[in-house]
């Protein structure tokens, strides 16, 4: 789906050129630094949109609200942590049309398993058109139903703060990137809205390593990264072939998930983890969809990060493998790329040296508890230094021109689903270069402003925040985030661009 972008009328192009004078101050660092020094502190109305903007993806009426009613920002943004691990325990607020995703994993196989028996009775009904987004396509389209509901989901969710945590929605991303998945191999595609749920957002705040053991486990992973064919050497397979050994899944998990490079590992010990977790594969009838195949484990000694696997008797077979991803996980290396990671999502492109290593001590002491190394990240005085500037990713941008334009009163139980909305939003991010769940290698999208800061992505930007707030009420709540240069230019536009205008500004571009 390609989003339409006609050319500007004349009037809108003087409009946005008359904002370049404040786009070059404000998107180019160096030379807003020339103009004017930096402020030693944010000012109460640039902390509560760092907080609103950061912490979740931007303010709405309601949020900016309950931002005001506490005595700080920081407040605020602290007391999410809680709120949104205590959200993470609770199934998420799946409005109607949107629940087939998040089925138990065995009617997914069972689903996946129909389509391809139905395009193998009939390729040519299985290749009719689409009948529309989010329409039922049937079993011979059941992994594009669930694609498309999966993707509508995570932008419902994201961009309403008053049916998803905003702390929660932001994690729920973060983790999804770092243990990414990409659903266009093989047969990823109906499974990748549950690991979303049951993976990056079930676990977006426990311990690490239970996270790590949850992506391991799950079907869409397994196949991603080509686990489930792992075997040991020699293994026979169904179709009497012997099979062997696939590092794929070992060697990211070591230096992508968990150690990273220069993490310390070595190609044998890529080796020896993958011999560790031969025998893990997909089940279609078990509700967590992983079973352990003792036949098809390599049960010979291994050595892996200088320790010996199995450990013991006890420990050898499944065990093994449960083993060697808590090691990996609680290693000072792991603790090291997570704070990394973290830094870098939530506070700049560069973190300080001393914002890392403090996420990490914390990450260590605390057995990599994801709630205390958050609650350290808030608190620091590096995510409220205001030379701590971050450009926002094309996801970023979207979902929070959506919060913006939705009053955040409607009644929870009864969320609308903007469906122009939603399909005007995914064709926005196809175009500008961060489709969802279409990364295809493991590492995930990049969240630095040289990835996006370029001039065409920043029109395709503008265009895409007029089309959005065509017709929309001017959220006047956001002129309180506005410079007084940005305010002043927006108020000559008439009334009825001024929404769209008010997200293509500057201002609303960093968070």
């Amino acid at each position: 789906m390609a989003l339409s972008r006609a050319p500007f009328q004349p009037r809108r192009r003087r409009l946005l050129v008359g904002l370049g004078a404040a786009w070059a101050g404000t998107l180019l660092p160096q030379a807003a630094a020339r103009a004017s020094p930096a402020p030693d502190v944010l000012a109460p109305d640039a902390a509560a949109w760092r907080a609103l903007s950061r912490v979740g993806y931007g303010p709405d009426t309601r949020s900016a609200q309950q931002v005001r009613d506490l005595a700080s920002a920081r407040d605020w943004a602290l007391q999410q942590v809680d709120l949104a691990y205590a959200t993470s325990q609770q199934a998420p607020q799946l409005p109607p049309g949107l629940t087939g995703f998040n089925a138990p994993l065995p009617s997914l196989f069972e689903g996946a398993r129909r389509e391809r028996e139905a395009i193998r009775q009939s390729d040519a009904e299985a290749m009719a058109p689409s009948r529309g987004f989010l329409n039922d396509l049937g079993p011979r389209q059941f992994n594009r139903t669930m694609l498309q509901q999966s993707a509508a989901w995570r932008l419902y969710s994201a961009s309403r703060p008053d049916v998803e945590n905003p702390l929660l929605a932001r994690l729920t991303e973060f983790w999804f990137n770092h243990l990414n998945v990409f659903a266009y191999k093989g047969p990823v595609r109906p499974f990748v809205g549950h690991y979303a749920v049951h993976v990056a957002r079930a676990h977006a705040l426990g311990r690490f390593e239970d996270l790590l053991l949850a992506s391991a486990r799950h079907p869409a992973m397994l196949f991603y990264l080509d686990q489930f064919q792992s075997v040991a050497e020699g293994s026979p397979g169904r179709d009497g072939r012997t099979r062997g050994l696939n590092e794929n899944y070992a060697r990211e998990l070591m230096e992508l998930h968990t150690l990273g490079v220069g993490g310390g590992y070595t190609q044998d010990d890529v080796r020896a983890l993958a011999r560790i977790l031969t025998g893990w594969t997909v089940s279609p009838r078990d509700a967590d969809g992983f079973q352990f195949l003792p036949r098809r484990h390599d049960s010979g000694p291994k050595r892996l990060l200088g320790q010996d696997f199995p450990r013991d008797r006890l420990a050898a077979g499944e065990r093994e493998g449960e083993d060697a991803i808590r090691l990996l996980a609680r290693h000072p290396a792991t603790a090291r790329r997570i704070a990394v990671r973290l830094a870098q999502y939530f506070v700049a492109d560069d973190p300080s040296p001393a914002l890392v290593q403090q996420l990490a001590s914390t990450f260590l002491a605390s057995q990599g508890d994801l709630r205390e190394v958050m609650r350290t990240l808030l608190q620091s005085p590096d995510f409220w230094a205001p030379a701590n500037r971050l450009f926002k990713t094309p996801m970023d941008f979207a979902l929070s021109g959506l919060i913006a334009l939705q009053d955040g009163d409607g009644d929870t139980a009864q969320a609308p689903l903007d469906r122009r909305r939603m399909v005007m939003t995914l064709a926005f991010l196809n175009d500008a270069g961060q489709p969802l769940h279409s990364w295809q290698t493991p590492d995930g999208y990049r969240f630095d402003a040289a990835t996006w800061m370029v001039p065409e992505a920043l029109t395709r930007r503008a265009d895409f925040a007029l089309a959005l707030a065509r017709e929309s009420p001017e959220p006047r709540f956001l002129q309180t985030y506005l410079s007084a240069d940005t305010r002043a230019r927006i108020a000559q536009a008439p009334p009825a661009l001024r929404s769209g205008l008010m997200l293509a500004s500057p201002d609303f571009m960093y968070k």
